[in-house]
């Protein structure tokens, strides 16, 4: 089902080379933007009218508004499933202590006597979320969103969620529900490209945004690309990813769940195994078939993920050579089951999570470990973060000189300005001199 790369014997190739033999999956988001460009302009140019025909066109509703009820909110918190409630809640719970200590304080350097630089943090005024409703429903997608966005101090955060028709053109009730124990009343019926357009232009009923994360769909990813430079994105999210890296320590019936816990996301999904075991390769693999016929989304996720070529087993000579495949590869889960683990994991240097031990799935990570699911994919870990409080704050300086700290400084600034052929920068400084800039 699942294929397998040798990669023992010879050397690894460095940088591209390697990254070009590990596995991924096809994701043409510049194919996708011409697509997307005509439903965005819709938007700019007829606002909520073109948000209710893509609902029709593409959700098989009838809308005669965007925006959900507070009384929509209000229904979904009190038919909620008590023991999802209880779910829900200390997910929040957990993932606020985690983010409330990413909060940032201003920094004051003094450069010189009576020269000052100051970090202030400024979170962005508002933000649009984007929680998910194709295959499955994500509650935590919206808890892994709005939670950051709320402890940075965002004022004003709003979500957008595909409308459904066994709702009756409501977002799904259990995303409905945790906006409302998270304090998120304002909520749109909307999904795809035509959200993220939303909140870049505004409309008539929903204020522009500075700001769209979340994940989504290669039309929700071609959108934001779309709209980069206009306002702010987390990443353009690809399908969902987990490598394991493995030694023959590892139990294979825990290493089979978890990537079968991947797989069943998406058919794009993929699922990597590094180890240096052909023990543990063949263990897993005879783990597989029994776990995957107990469980559900076979033919339409499960098989389609694994057996795609996104997905492998690869094969390395030791542990060394294994660190510089999930480095290569960057993955954005990464489970650690190896003798030490938790020395390993200090190692890893690309990575969006690094899960470490055989107590620490992505499962966990998903929903009630504190740390956030919103997290780099397609490789995006070597240079990108996961969601955070950092991601919704500003970082300003604050320039304060006194007028002889000015004068100490002045000449080499003078100087500078004129060796870039900028002479009025240099005159902005002689200005405030009577022109004649105090030589140090």
């Amino acid at each position: 089902m699942i294929s397998r790369i040798d990669l023992r014997g010879d050397a690894l190739p460095k940088g591209g080379a390697l990254r070009d033999l590990l596995p991924r999956a096809e994701f043409d988001v510049e194919a996708a933007l011409e697509k997307v460009r005509p439903i965005c302009e819709a938007v700019h140019h007829r606002g909520d009218a073109a948000l209710i025909d893509y609902a029709e066109r593409f959700d098989g509703v009838k809308l005669d508004q965007v925006r959900v009820p507070a009384a929509a909110l209000t229904r979904a918190l009190e038919e909620l499933d008590p023991a999802v409630r209880a779910g829900l809640e200390e997910s929040i719970r957990r993932a606020r202590i985690v983010h409330r200590a990413q909060r940032r304080s201003p920094h004051t350097t003094q450069v010189v006597p009576g020269g000052t630089v100051t970090e202030k943090w400024v979170p962005v005024e508002r933000v649009g979320l984007y929680a998910p409703g194709g295959r499955s429903v994500y509650p935590s997608s919206v808890i892994m969103n709005a939670v950051p966005a709320q402890e940075a101090g965002v004022e004003s955060v709003a979500l957008a969620s595909p409308p459904q028709r066994e709702h009756h053109g409501l977002p799904h009730p259990t995303i409905l529900a945790a906006c409302a124990l998270l304090g998120v009343d304002e909520v749109y019926a909307v999904g795809g490209a035509q959200a993220v357009a939303m909140f870049a232009y505004g409309t008539e009923t929903c204020a522009p945004a500075n700001m769209v994360t979340g994940p989504g769909n290669i039309w929700v990813a071609a959108a934001k690309r779309y709209f980069t430079g206009r306002i702010g994105i987390d990443t353009e999210a690809g399908p969902t990813e987990i490598a394991v890296l493995a030694d023959s320590t590892a139990d294979p019936v825990h290493v089979a769940a978890d990537l079968i816990s991947q797989a069943e996301h998406d058919p794009l999904a993929a699922a990597v195994l590094v180890t240096d075991s052909v023990g543990l390769a063949d263990a897993v693999e005879r783990e597989l078939a029994p776990q995957i016929a107990a469980t559900k989304h076979v033919e339409d996720r499960i098989v389609p993920a694994l057996s795609g070529k996104q997905s492998a087993i690869v094969l390395v000579d030791g542990l060394d050579e294994g660190l510089r495949v999930v480095d290569a590869y960057g993955a954005e889960h990464l489970e650690i089951q190896t003798a030490d683990a938790a020395a390993v994991a200090q190692r890893v240097r690309n990575a969006g999570a690094i899960f470490v031990g055989p107590w620490s799935p992505v499962s966990l990570g998903d929903y009630c470990a504190g740390s956030n699911h919103v997290l780099p994919t397609g490789g995006c870990a070597c240079h990108s973060s996961g969601l955070s409080v950092q991601s919704f704050l500003r970082g300003v300086h604050i320039v304060d000189y006194t007028r002889d700290a000015l004068a100490e400084v002045a000449h080499h600034v003078v100087t500078l300005a004129e060796a870039e052929d900028l002479p009025a920068h240099g005159a902005a400084m002689k200005a405030r001199f009577g022109w004649k800039v105090p030589q140090q």
